[in-house]
């Protein structure tokens, strides 16, 4: 059994030490984005761009993805994504919100990239941007991973110095213990579409966590740096059983 890893040459780059685990733990291939093959033949594909283009080219070759690409096409349109959300009676900070403090946040948007808050009046006009009410809690957030329907961590990230609480950005990270409550509203939302490993993002509004995206090729240094969980094998170990 073997398969093929797509991350883009930037984030092959900066995954370096996520790779090597890949190849630890699976037969796999790296392949490049910007090189793609779709040629080459392989037991399963894990797709770590993204792009649902990739992975409905493989899946009409009837090669399995992880992560499929009806997820990918979902949490990288955080406007459809919202919409869906609010479809199937999910609490969302509300959209189309045009009276600060908001958000406005790029629609294909990643690891809190253009992302401005705006606490005046001076509210610039933009294609491709999503305009939501802050949250009550600015700079602080949780971040929950969960392959195949279970629930792996949870970890809070919060930022003194930016609104922003990513990790990448400089905010700092800890265990989190969800509550009974909690974690019925993760497995809620999870219930709702097909998925391998992702994580799911909330913020602090009024005293409790509220939705705000799907990370579909989540990160995974957070996890490494902050517990004893080697979340990439658990993930290669459920490939493997999945395939």
């Amino acid at each position: 059994m073997s398969g093929i890893l797509i991350y883009s040459k930037e984030e092959a780059k900066r995954n370096s030490f996520s790779i090597e685990k890949y190849k630890e733990n699976l037969d796999i291939m790296l392949m490049l984005q910007e090189n793609i093959n779709f040629s080459c033949s392989a037991d399963f594909v894990i797709n770590r761009t993204n792009s649902f283009e990739i992975a409905e080219h493989f899946e009409k070759k009837g090669i399995r993805v992880f992560n499929p690409s009806s997820l990918t096409r979902l949490a990288n349109n955080k406007q459809k994504c919202y919409e869906f959300m609010q479809n199937n009676g999910i609490e969302i900070l509300p959209i189309h919100y045009r009276i600060p403090p908001l958000v406005m946040k790029p629609v294909d948007g990643k690891g809190g990239k253009n992302v401005t808050l705006i606490t005046d009046g001076n509210i610039p006009q933009r294609e491709g941007y999503v305009y939501q009410k802050a949250a009550s809690e600015l700079g602080k957030d949780l971040r929950v991973w969960l392959i195949g329907g279970r629930i792996i961590a949870s970890v809070l990230r919060e930022s003194k110095s930016d609104f922003r609480a990513n990790f990448c950005l400089g905010g700092t990270a800890s265990i989190y213990n969800l509550s009974a409550e909690e974690t019925a509203l993760i497995r809620k939302i999870s219930s709702l579409f097909n998925y391998d490993y992702i994580g799911m993002d909330f913020v602090f509004d009024k005293g409790k966590i509220v939705f705000n995206e799907i990370e579909d090729s989540v990160g995974a240094r957070m996890i490494y740096s902050k517990t004893n969980i080697d979340i990439i094998k658990e993930y290669c170990e459920y490939i493997k059983n999945s395939i």
